[in-house]
């Protein structure tokens, strides 16, 4: 089994009755150093949490129960909803994030966290469609875990999904993001963090011909 170091936070509160943990959400820490996250997430003045928090080394420590509510996502939305915190497990990956020197995640990181979410993966029944990066929920907010988060590898080891290309007509972009579950309420936010995602290599907001034969890739692996 994975060891996980317990490190309580003060900062959750109860799911609503009848709410079924659907989501996974990941994020970078963008503070200085694993302490002064953690040191963030642990404050009650803060209102902050997450459910658990990978370091560099791979160490993970555990702050909120899962059957609790952390307050990871924020004002968000994905898929018509918008109470992420309330279905979702939160996992911070420390990381100075891009205020304070943005970076490489390490491979020990990646696999610790690689081997956590597919354990929460499975224990809670979560859709590839619904392991999302914070980003992806708060797009005119957010941009972790970022551009430099190997989205292809996690879907590569059955975490999430990777389309391939197909070839559509770009007029149909904005329909194609709110199908598959993103806050089209400002477009160039959305696109971004599309790209961000989904295309890493060039983040403009611009919905172009790539963009929409991604998207049209990752419709056809949805029910």
């Amino acid at each position: 089994m994975l060891p996980i170091i317990s490190h309580p936070s003060p900062n959750h509160g109860p799911r609503p009755d009848g709410s079924v943990v659907d989501m996974l959400v990941l994020h970078y820490t963008g503070m200085v150093d694993a302490n002064a996250a953690l040191s963030h997430m642990t404050d009650p003045a803060t209102e902050v949490s997450a459910h658990y928090m990978v370091d560099e080394d791979g160490t993970i420590l555990q702050l909120v129960d899962e059957g609790r509510r952390a307050w990871h996502a924020g004002v968000a939305y994905w898929r018509g909803n918008t109470d992420i915190n309330s279905r979702s497990i939160g996992i911070e990956l420390v990381n100075p994030g891009h205020e304070f020197g943005y970076r490489a995640f390490p491979a020990a990181q990646v696999a610790a966290l690689s081997t956590l979410a597919t354990e929460i993966v499975d224990r809670h029944s979560i859709a590839a469609r619904n392991i999302v990066g914070h980003s992806d929920i708060a797009p005119a907010r957010k941009c972790d875990p970022g551009e430099y988060f190997d989205w292809r590898g996690f879907a590569t080891a059955g975490l999430g999904l990777w389309p391939e290309p197909r070839n559509v007509h770009t007029q149909g972009i904005a329909a194609m993001l709110d199908q598959y579950g993103y806050d089209i309420s400002d477009m160039d936010s959305a696109v971004a963090a599309f790209q961000r995602h989904f295309r890493p290599t060039r983040i403009d907001g611009v919905p172009d011909a790539s963009c929409a034969s991604l998207l049209a890739g990752l419709l056809t692996m949805i029910d």
